[in-house]
């Protein structure tokens, strides 16, 4: 790579039903929708960590490796808003807060003691007015989490475990950068410390 490439890097507000990658290459995902449709990223770019299909909110993208894994590391915090089947109560958080047994790669996993709260309102993030099903099938809540990890749908698998499966997901901070833009918005930045 030659001394004056610039590496570049972009915000991305992930929306609902998008996969995390930007070119297709699998025959089986041949209508499934994806980053490079939202935005024109150089060749190289690469998603710092996934969010999955059915997930939105922040996703960061950069061309520089090093960046990235700094980012994936255990060093940064990731703060997810899950909005769960029921009203959570005060157990089932002391429980995340504890760290719960969960599946990843078909063994038994323990989770890091992570932060974990009650939200009452998300009305200051910005998102699609999606309707995740209907108020007569029951209750729904919101549920903060705050992990250093980022395990195959983890924290899916930590409401899950608690009682309270996840309906819609959204992760609203990496570190010291908030999901502040609006769905499908791309912004590209001089590096992530300016966000």
């Amino acid at each position: 790579m030659s001394e004056d490439f610039k590496h570049r890097h972009f915000v991305l507000h992930k929306p609902y039903g998008y996969l995390s990658q930007l070119i297709n290459n699998q025959n089986r995902r041949k209508n499934k929708r994806l980053l490079g449709d939202l935005y024109n990223f150089p060749k190289g770019t690469m998603a710092i960590g996934r969010l999955d299909e059915t997930s939105e909110g922040l996703l960061l993208l950069t061309t520089d490796g090093k960046v990235s894994e700094h980012i994936r590391s255990s060093k940064i915090e990731k703060e997810y808003y899950a909005q769960v089947d029921g009203l959570i109560n005060n157990e089932a958080i002391l429980q995340l807060q504890k760290g719960v047994e969960i599946g990843f790669n078909g063994q038994k996993y323990i989770t890091k003691p992570c932060k974990a709260s009650l939200i009452e309102t998300i009305d200051h993030i910005p998102l699609s007015n999606r309707k995740v099903r209907d108020e007569r099938h029951g209750p729904k809540s919101w549920v903060s989490i705050t992990v250093t990890e980022g395990k195959f749908r983890q924290i899916r698998k930590m409401t899950a475990a608690v009682g309270f499966p996840t309906l819609r997901l959204i992760r609203v901070r990496i570190g010291d950068i908030y999901l502040r833009q609006k769905v499908g918005e791309v912004i590209e930045v001089e590096n992530f410390l300016q966000c």
